[in-house]
């Protein structure tokens, strides 16, 4: 992978500097400098998954931003390698790139999941972006990635994905005595918190979770929201569907890229890699209010789904479990730094922002009577 990204740069450099000399020596090269830089991209999503969707937006906005010198190969999960094995065949140069979430190589170290899907000190996903490149996480982030896990990659964070819900489930739940036992799907640390607040966790790539729930090797599942839901079937498997939760409540999407490979290329083109990931952010939320709010209406009228609000005995539940949890996370040296950094990071911005923030359920109520659980 190294040598081949080093004869396309080289290409590219060379096809630049023949750029002054005369026509008729530029006749054969002009043609080849047309050819593009071809990064080969995998994403841990099926090709039916919104998310695909989304990772498109970012390969149209790079390709673009570049004057056609860039083209991305997007390849859905499976392609290469498995959903939880990008960041492993992105450092070894399997593949150039990937798109995916820390929470999927949490296996490697449990403060991949602080990256995302931590605990949840009262600041949302965009709360926790702007932690990452404001607040000191893109360092922390490299020192755990490179420093101590020695992984060749590159990464950034995009898209701050809204609150995931509770899930899908077979049966109402109301009360923690309702979950005992309960075989449930999620990733990350908030397998810890489920078991925790007495549920049977099993860590499933979102393409296995319907068929898990058919066979009866899970009783409930989340993923993460209704579009990407509704598309892997989670309506045929369970008609009860619980909006908000903790578990999950502050995730981005991870953009991961070969060290080696990304140093290589001219800065420009690592520019728009870079911030391409930030023009990503914009419009696959634009595109996410549109796609999950009407696809869960179509959940509730054509498919009959029961949507209700998580209540707050589960609620508060989680976040007792999130106390707990915490502890054993604060007894390794490098996540106690996180999470220090990360509290005092929302102990400010969250405090504008709560203080600031006028009650948009108290507006929607006027309007719309009735309609939310308040």
């Amino acid at each position: 992978m190294t040598d081949k990204t080093f004869d396309r740069r080289s290409f590219l450099k060379k096809s630049a500097l023949l750029g002054g000399a005369s026509a008729g020596v530029l006749a054969a090269p002009a043609v080849l400098a047309q050819s593009p830089l071809v990064i080969k991209m995998q994403t841990s999503w099926s090709a039916s998954d919104i998310w695909m969707d989304f990772a498109r937006q970012y390969t149209q906005r790079v390709e673009e931003m570049s004057g056609g010198r860039v083209t991305i190969d997007l390849l859905p999960s499976g392609a290469v390698v498995g959903a939880f094995q990008v960041m492993d065949a992105v450092s070894d140069g399997v593949i150039d790139a990937a798109h995916s979430v820390c929470s999927y190589w949490y296996g490697k170290n449990k403060a991949a999941s602080l990256f995302g899907t931590g605990p949840v000190f009262g600041g949302s996903s965009t709360t926790m972006l702007s932690w990452f490149y404001q607040g000191g996480g893109q360092d922390f982030y490299n020192e755990l990635t490179q420093d101590i896990l020695g992984l060749n990659v590159q990464g950034y964070l995009g898209f701050p994905m809204f609150a995931q819900p509770f899930g899908w489930f077979k049966k109402e739940v109301s009360t923690v005595a309702d979950l005992q036992g309960l075989k449930y799907r999620t990733v990350g640390l908030a397998a810890d918190l489920m078991q925790g607040i007495g549920m049977s966790v099993a860590q499933l790539p979102g393409g296995e979770i319907v068929p898990a729930m058919e066979r009866g090797v899970i009783d409930a599942f989340e993923f993460n929201n209704p579009s990407s839901d509704m598309r892997f079937g989670a309506q045929d498997v369970a008609k009860i569907y619980y909006l908000s939760s903790y578990h999950q409540a502050s995730e981005q999407f991870e953009f991961i890229f070969n060290k080696d490979f990304l140093a290589d290329l001219d800065p420009d083109i690592q520019a728009i890699l870079k911030y391409g990931v930030e023009a990503s952010a914009t419009s696959n939320t634009a595109l996410a209010m549109d796609n999950y709010s009407a696809d869960l209406q179509k959940l509730i009228n054509d498919d009959g789904v029961m949507v209700k609000r998580t209540s707050k005995e589960i609620l508060d539940a989680q976040i007792a479990g999130w106390d707990k949890l915490i502890v054993d996370l604060e007894a390794d040296e490098f996540m106690k730094r996180v999470l220090d950094s990360q509290k005092a990071w929302v102990e400010r911005v969250s405090y504008y922002e709560l203080m600031n923030a006028p009650d948009f359920g108290l507006a929607y109520e006027h309007y719309f009577p009735g309609k939310v659980q308040l």
